[in-house]
Parts: structure tokens; C-alpha cells; sequence
């Protein structure tokens, strides 16, 4: 369905994007994961013609897209990193001028207005002034003006920043719901809780690249190890770490030991010198390799807020 080959964008001398290619297939939900600054709003922005890349090209069924052509960006939806609501007028006003800016009119209009505040759960308050919603009110009414000319692609660049749990899960189900309908979803977030939940498939983005790119079981295939243990780095635990190093990989952060067993390695091995120092297994948890744990491999370090 979207095609983005050999993609590079520079802005003077920092390159956002170097030499991506990517295959969108129809019907996917498709996550794009990295921390700030690795390049996920500038890819967004290409796909949606707003910017042109410095070199490759993007197509959409085939046919080419680019900043020129005002007609192939009425296939897709935008539901930006910044809200984009004008917050003097109400969600009717809003949602008027973003349908006719799609060419919608008349009937067509109002009927596709009602139906996209009663899908984000606002029809009750569709005369208030938007200033007066709360953060995640504003990313739902957000999310409703870049489907109301229903596109067959939806890119969502990092749609719940600042939204309320309640909110955010509104948003989760009913983009879950729009995906089982068939709509494309392109999603890009720093939150690996929600690129676990939503997407069938993840790219991890950083430094303009794309480091690791599959479905959750086939990236962490990716990972030289089965199982990870952590632990608190205190001091009844301070005489342990320096033993592990023949045994596997050892990474603190935020006061916790992150344990990675050598591959072939019996994590019997990790107990037995555990029992040797009369540490109880209550201070420790074992478990399966995590998104979490890929980046770090990837990029020795963790996701950047």
C-alpha cells in the first residue's frame, strides 16, 4: 500500500532521516517507535506531503506522493504531535471547517460530524468552546477532524501526549476498532506499553534509521538472551554483581540491576551464587526479553522522554 524508498531528509547539517525504506501493507497497524528526536515526526511529515524528502520517494498505491500534489493528501489523515483546533470555536465549528477544507458539504457533512463526535464520545459537549476541554478531549476531537473525509491511511504521530488514562484508552480502542474495520494506521510513539498493545508491527527508529523492524516475536528473536533478571542495586545486593560478569550481561539504571544470562547459560548458575550469598530469590524477578530490552541492545541506552 505505502512504499517509502531510500527516504533521507537533512535539515542544513543534521540528517533527520537517512536512507529509509519501509512497506506499509493495507490493513496494518504499524508502529513507529524510537525516543525524541529520532526521526518520527519528520517521517510522518513526508508521508503526509507536508515536507519533501532531499532524496527516494514515497508512493501510495502506486502512485507518487509529494508536497504538489494536494490530491493525495485527501487519502490520508493527520492527527499531529501538537493539537491543531482552533480553541475559540466548539467541536461542531472545529470539525465544519476541517470537513469542507476535504470538500464535504451540506448533509454529507453534518451527518459525518455527528458520527465522528459520537464515535469520540464528545456529542454532549459539540457547542462548548475547546479551550475549556481537557488534554485528552482535545486529542479525541483531534483524532475525529483526520477521519472525517474517512481516509484509507491514518498517521498518527504520537497522538496521547499529555492525555489522562481514561482518554488515552478511548483513543486505544477506538483506533483498535477503526484497524479491525480495515483502516491503515501508521502510529508513532516513545511509550513501549502502547506499541506492545496496538501494532501488528514495529519499526524502532533512532538517529533517523531504522534500527529493527518486525512483528513483537521477531524482534525479540533479535536478543542474544532468554530471559532477563532484575534486581535493586543496594548494598545486600552489592557483592553479587561483580560475580556475574563471567555469567552474562549486566546493566543498571534507576537503582536497578538488569541480569541478561549468557545464551546456553542454566539460570540454576545465577541461584546457585545467589543461595552462596544468602541472598533470598524473593529480591529477584525473572522475565521474558521486553521492547524495552531490544533498545537498550540496540542503542545501550533507554528510551529518551
Amino acid at each position: 500500500m505505502l512504499t517509502l524508498d531510500h527516504i533521507t531528509k537533512r535539515y542544513g547539517s543534521l540528517t533527520a532521516l537517512d536512507d529509509v525504506s519501509l512497506n506499509i501493507a493495507p490493513g496494518e497497524f504499524f508502529g513507529l517507535l524510537g525516543p525524541n528526536g529520532a526521526g518520527k515526526s519528520t517521517l510522518m511529515s513526508l508521508i503526509a506531503s507536508l515536507r519533501a524528502p532531499d532524496a527516494g520517494g514515497i508512493t501510495l498505491d502506486g502512485i507518487a506522493l509529494s508536497t504538489a500534489d494536494a490530491a493525495g493528501r485527501l487519502t490520508l489523515g493527520l492527527v499531529p504531535q501538537h493539537i491543531a483546533l482552533y480553541l475559540e470555536l466548539n467541536p461542531e465549528q472545529n470539525l465544519g471547517i476541517f470537513g469542507q477544507l476535504y470538500g464535504l458539504r451540506g448533509a454529507d457533512l453534518r451527518a459525518r460530524i455527528d458520527e465522528a463526535l459520537d464515535a469520540v464520545q464528545l456529542n454532549d459537549r459539540r457547542r462548548d468552546q475547546v479551550k475549556t476541554f481537557s488534554g485528552g478531549m482535545q486529542r479525541r476531537l483531534n483524532l475525529a477532524a483526520a477521519l472525517l473525509h474517512r481516509p484509507k491511511l491514518l498517521l498518527c504521530d504520537e497522538p496521547t501526549v499529555g492525555v489522562d488514562p481514561q482518554s488515552r484508552n478511548a483513543i486505544f480502542e477506538y483506533l483498535e476498532r477503526l484497524n479491525r474495520e480495515g483502516l491503515t494506521i501508521i502510529y508513532s510513539t516513545h511509550y513501549m506499553e502502547e506499541a506492545t498493545r496496538l501494532c501488528s508491527r514495529i519499526g524502532i527508529i533512532d538517529h533517523g534509521k531504522i534500527l529493527a523492524l518486525g512483528t513483537l516475536d521477531e524482534l525479540l528473536t533479535q536478543l542474544p538472551f532468554e530471559e532477563e533478571i532484575r534486581f535493586s542495586a543496594n548494598a545486600a545486593t552489592a557483592t553479587l554483581a561483580p560475580a556475574l560478569a563471567v555469567q552474562g550481561e549486566l546493566t543498571t539504571h534507576d537503582g536497578i540491576h538488569r541480569f541478561r544470562p549468557r545464551a546456553g547459560a542454566k539460570l540454576s548458575e545465577f541461584y546457585s551464587l545467589t543461595e552462596s550469598r544468602g541472598l533470598p530469590a524473593r529480591l529477584f524477578t525473572s522475565q521474558r526479553p521486553t521492547l524495552e530490552a531490544l533498545f537498550l541492545h540496540l542503542t545501550g541506552r533507554t528510551i529518551r522522554e
